[in-house]
């Protein structure tokens, strides 16, 4: 975690832009190095890319810097919005692979350090795994639906840790006149609680949706299988 990680965030090469992320204690002091005096935060700025050593100039870009506790990663962030082209990309990849504590981010790193700095919580992190590679509208809305569930999770344990302290206390202190020995409430908010997860549990899962269900059509030639298929797909799937 002490390692400043650089990568490419956006599209496939060459692009109109190429957005390279880099996240860790070294991201400011690398902008100030090869663009220029660090930015005020959250705001563009046009600026010019310099080689480290040569000052040869490698690309004008637009950069912004997020500041740690503000960023995607909980970390000092900054990101360099490129010209999408191949060698633009690797020739300033190579400028930051030349710096001590620099190196390029494994495969889902950025999203292991938001999580790690709070920035996300494991129902986030899944919704976003399943928002990257939703490829049809019924995935990308089971991916977007994630929020609201991170949000009812954080709800059912508020009202878990009440129910927690009302138990608590009608068991240790149900002597005191104040604090009854069945607490309705606590009796209503357990029920409430296990139908509202009961609920939730019943709900389809997103797995099925990404990774389908496979059906076999069987039976004897020009049975109609393959209009079957078409009917119900509402396209010519088989010919």
């Amino acid at each position: 975690m002490n390692d400043t990680i650089f990568a490419l965030s956006s599209g496939t090469l060459p692009a109109a832009i190429a957005v390279l992320r880099i996240s860790g204690p070294q991201a400011g002091p690398v902008l100030d190095a090869m663009a220029g005096p660090i930015p005020q935060p959250r705001r563009m700025y046009l600026r010019t890319i310099r080689a480290l050593e040569t000052k040869l100039v490698l690309d004008r870009a637009l950069v912004v810097r997020f500041p740690a506790g503000e960023s995607v990663t909980g970390e000092d962030l900054v990101e360099l919005h490129l010209h999408g082209g191949r060698a633009v990309v690797e020739v300033v990849e190579r400028e930051l692979e030349r710096l001590p504590g620099l190196r390029r981010a494994r495969a889902g790193e950025f999203t292991w350090r938001a999580f790690e700095h709070g920035r996300l919580n494991l129902i986030e992190v899944e919704g976003l795994s399943d928002l990257l590679r939703a490829e049809t509208e019924a995935q990308r809305r089971a991916a977007l639906a994630g929020e609201g569930l991170s949000r009812a999770v954080e709800d059912w344990r508020k009202r878990v840790l009440l129910l927690s302290a009302l138990v608590e206390a009608a068991l240790d202190q149900s002597d005191e006149g104040d604090v009854p020995a069945d607490d309705a409430r606590a009796r209503a908010l357990a029920l409430n609680l296990s139908a509202e997860m009961a609920a939730m549990l019943d709900r389809p899962g997103a797995e099925r949706l990404f990774a389908g269900v496979r059906v076999v059509f069987a039976g004897p030639p020009n049975a109609g299988k393959s209009t079957l298929i078409n009917a119900l797909a509402q396209r010519d799937v088989a010919i």
